[in-house]
């Protein structure tokens, strides 16, 4: 009965501590700011069964964004809806599969619980996690039936240039032409401040899918509202049929709010991306004063970073004391070890916490690394 692969991510969705550094979103919607029943025309919605390959307004808003048609897009429930029926889909037993750590687990996960062959290329923290095409490619055989990328990635937040991903495709193209490149863009447009967001890769050929959500940009991840985007017919029609025979098809409710959202996205997303801006210069002063004990790798985008304990002053043991003394002080960190890295890398959420809630959750993160060495002493 093992199918599903047990991380303790699964803690982010349980009851949460008093300083949460560990959560990789920003601020949550709350639904007075979006919620207009007269002009949404919410009154009147039938609460019937909605299209399995959803609601072809939001298709169309959701195509918008990537530069693509409507009927190029599938929605799901939840971004993690996609990369699951992907798996299924493409990946049968024992056939291979090529994903690059660290990563958000349950990409990983999904790849395992069908029974894929996993091919895993480990990205170096000093390397800034940059994804080199030769050592990814390397991985292919007539075999690989999905790479599976994340740009940006979790937990890094490091994009991934389309140059490789135009070089992955055409060693692909080369070795394995039927197989598929999987980028996961959940973070693309939390971007900072006034920056400009990267271009979907959405539009780099047939044997590319994309996958979002609105849990991440949008602050909305209560609507359980992805989508799973694909010039490939064949297989746009399998992601609705295995839509269709796993959930039927996605809530109205959430389809028309998702549709509210992305409607007034230029105003939700704005704000989001002042408060990130702010948050992440915090969370760069704040490596900076603690630059004998901590190194990161800025991200390109996102509410989230990846920090180093750096070896000279912590040996294992203390890395270890690290982490207990963050849980009684009743704080959490993403622990390496839950994406496929070592413990003494963490991952730090900076968008989610208020300005004020953000310098007191690092300053509990000061207590923590003082106690792991005086400990030691």
């Amino acid at each position: 009965m093992n199918r599903f692969v047990r991380n303790e991510i699964i803690s982010l969705v349980g009851g949460a501590p008093r300083h949460d550094l560990a959560e990789s979103l920003g601020p949550d919607l709350r639904l007075a700011e979006l919620l207009d029943v007269e002009s949404d025309g919410l009154r009147d919605l039938a609460l019937a069964y909605a299209t399995a390959a959803g609601d072809a307004a939001l298709r169309a808003e959701i195509a918008g964004l990537h530069g693509v048609a409507p009927d190029d897009v599938v929605t799901t429930i939840g971004g993690m809806h996609a990369l699951f029926l992907t798996a299924y889909i493409l990946c049968g037993r024992g056939e291979d599969a090529i994903i690059a750590t660290p990563v958000f687990p349950p990409a990983r996960d999904a790849l395992i619980s069908v029974g894929a062959n996993l091919k895993t290329r480990p990205l170096s923290f000093d390397e800034s996690y940059r994804i080199d095409p030769a050592r990814l490619t390397a991985l292919l055989s007539p075999a690989t039936r999905l790479v599976s990328v994340a740009s940006p990635q979790n937990p890094s937040g490091v994009a991934v240039p389309h140059a490789t991903m135009t070089t992955v495709l055409s060693a692909m193209a080369e070795r394995c032409p039927d197989a598929f490149l999987l980028v996961d863009e959940t973070y693309r447009q939390a971007v900072y401040a006034d920056d400009t967001p990267a271009p979907s890769a959405a539009r780099l050929g047939a044997q590319v899918i994309v996958t979002g959500s609105l849990s991440k940009c949008h602050g909305a991840p209560g609507l359980r509202v992805g989508w799973a985007i694909t010039k490939n017919r064949a297989l746009r029609e399998q992601l609705t049929l295995g839509k269709f025979n796993t959930v039927i098809a996605n809530s109205t409710i959430d389809e028309a709010l998702a549709l509210a959202v992305l409607r007034r996205a230029d105003r939700i997303i704005g704000v989001r991306r002042k408060h990130l801006a702010e948050g992440l210069a915090r969370t760069a002063a704040w490596i900076e004063r603690n630059a004998a004990l901590l190194e990161w790798i800025r991200p390109d985008a996102g509410a989230l970073c990846c920090v180093r304990l750096r070896r000279d002053r912590f040996d294992e043991a203390a890395v270890t004391r690290f982490h207990a003394a963050l849980a009684r002080l009743d704080a959490r960190v993403g622990n390496g070890n839950w994406f496929g890295e070592e413990p003494r890398v963490f991952r730090v959420g900076f968008g989610l916490l208020s300005i004020p809630e953000l310098e007191t959750a690092l300053n509990v993160v000061d207590s923590a690394l003082r106690a792991a060495q005086r400990e030691a002493a």
